[in-house]
């Protein structure tokens, strides 16, 4: 098995971290510190539309809050 079909076959779940950051994590593997799950579980295909699709601003959450106060 090619490792391409492995990861088409793999599951993911999408997350978060505490500045709005998103990504996607296999679901076999234990989350890293400081991310949590977004709710979402899937495809990697169908993770990367959704993380593309939430995460528009790129800038990290404290840099938009301080940007907006100023």
């Amino acid at each position: 098995m090619s490792n391409r079909s492995i990861q088409s076959e793999t599951l993911y779940e999408v997350v978060v971290n505490q500045e709005t950051q998103y990504s996607i994590w296999p679901l076999t593997k234990a989350l890293p510190l400081g991310w949590a799950e977004a709710g979402k579980q899937g495809s990697k295909e169908a993770f990367l539309a959704f993380v593309s699709e939430v995460w528009a601003d790129m800038r990290h959450l404290s840099l938009r809050e301080e940007m907006r106060v100023s």
